[in-house]
């Protein structure tokens, strides 16, 4: 009884083995075929295998007659039912495939991708990848038309400002040239108005390279421990003689001990920005308050000025390159007021890792910079 049974298991594993290695060459022939052929060749040597053992037994076994017709029946049934199912199968998926490709080629220009329904898992979850892929290019390409109609306005708004600071110096330069200008107060004032517009247009420059460096991803700092209360110090007195001009006041409040990791030198650059926007929207005889305070574990830095508030649409734009919000604020009599500086600002802190932000807060508004605690 037992070799008998030795010999079946070795005819049937034989066979098996044969069926199976007849299968792995016909998947690496069809290895670049569709999921569905691949699934119908998986399907088939395993009703193959089946099928075959089954009948070698039937033979090995010497039934005659009615029974073995029964055997070989039943068998035949069952390898027709499941290349049937295997068949149907692979048409399903073969046809969910058709359906992701077909949604893939049908994405607008727009990139609106819409995921089909009825996928099997698999492919379900290809074409939610999809979907996330095609809204980060979606995004990617906002950001980028954002970008260049950024870039297309700078590059207007620096013409036209060069032009006009230009103009009136090659006027001044040419009085003087040709005598036209001739006794020493005049004289002495178009060169004091020609150095001014030459200290403006340097200082423009230095703004527009300062924000190619921070767009660029250019921007080095070199941190060290220092306190925002020397900081705010140091601003304050930085601004002194424009907020005197202007008729402003100016208050200063900061904490104990503020300390956090930054570049003192670009830090102080971004709180000046702001106090000198603050003190150019601010009218006569209003107050800008300078603060530096900790909160919640991070280190705050708020400039609050009486602008009188900024338009809840304006709001998001406030910190946009060579955005001036003409509309909510007036602009300053001396014609300064680049655009730069809040977007400079911005740049300065991200690069900090930190955050800006700015509020309508009573009879103005307020600008906050919030930077990680030194430990």
């Amino acid at each position: 009884m037992i070799p008998e049974m030795l010999v079946i298991v070795a005819v049937t594993a034989g066979l098996g083995l044969l069926v199976a290695l007849a299968g792995l060459g016909a998947m690496r022939l069809l290895r670049e075929r569709s999921i569905g052929v691949m699934l119908a060749v998986v399907v088939v040597v395993t009703v193959v295998a089946t099928v075959g053992g089954m009948v070698a037994l039937t033979l090995k076994m010497i039934i005659e007659g009615t029974s073995r017709d029964i055997v070989l029946s039943v068998v035949a049934v069952g390898g027709l039912v499941g290349l049937g199912v295997a068949t149907v199968l692979s048409r399903r998926v073969l046809a969910a495939s058709r359906r992701l490709v077909d949604a893939v080629h049908a994405v607008t220009a727009s990139g609106e991708f819409t995921p089909p329904g009825g996928l099997p898992a698999e492919l379900g979850t290809v074409a939610g990848s999809l979907d996330q892929a095609y809204r980060r290019l979606r995004l990617g390409r906002e950001r980028e038309r954002a970008l260049e109609s950024a870039r297309r306005e700078l590059v207007a708004w620096v013409s036209h400002d060069l032009r006009t600071p230009l103009a009136g110096m090659r006027a001044m330069a040419e009085a003087l040239e040709d005598g036209v200008v001739a006794d020493p107060e005049t004289v002495g004032r178009y060169h004091r108005q020609i150095r001014l517009e030459v200290d403006r247009l340097s200082g423009l420059v230095d703004d527009l390279f300062a924000l190619s460096r921070i767009h660029a991803g250019a921007l080095r700092l070199s941190r060290s421990r220092i306190g925002l209360g020397d900081l705010v110090a140091d601003a304050l007195a930085g601004v002194e003689q424009l907020a005197r001009a202007k008729g402003v006041r100016l208050t200063g409040e900061a904490g104990p001990v503020v300390p956090v990791q930054a570049d003192a030198g670009e830090l102080s650059r971004a709180l000046r920005n702001l106090v000198v926007n603050a003190i150019r929207h601010t009218p006569g005889d209003g107050t800008v308050v300078v603060r530096a305070s900790a909160e919640d574990g991070t280190a705050c830095l708020s400039v609050a000025d009486c602008c009188g508030g900024i338009p809840a649409d304006d709001l998001p734009r406030v910190f946009d390159v060579a955005f001036r919000g003409e509309a909510a604020r007036t602009p300053s009599p001396d014609g300064t007021g680049a655009g730069l500086g809040l977007a400079i600002a911005r740049g300065i802190v991200e690069a900090h890792e930190g955050t800006i932000d700015v509020v309508n807060s009573g009879p103005g508004c307020r600008f906050e910079i919030r930077l990680p605690l030194s430990v």
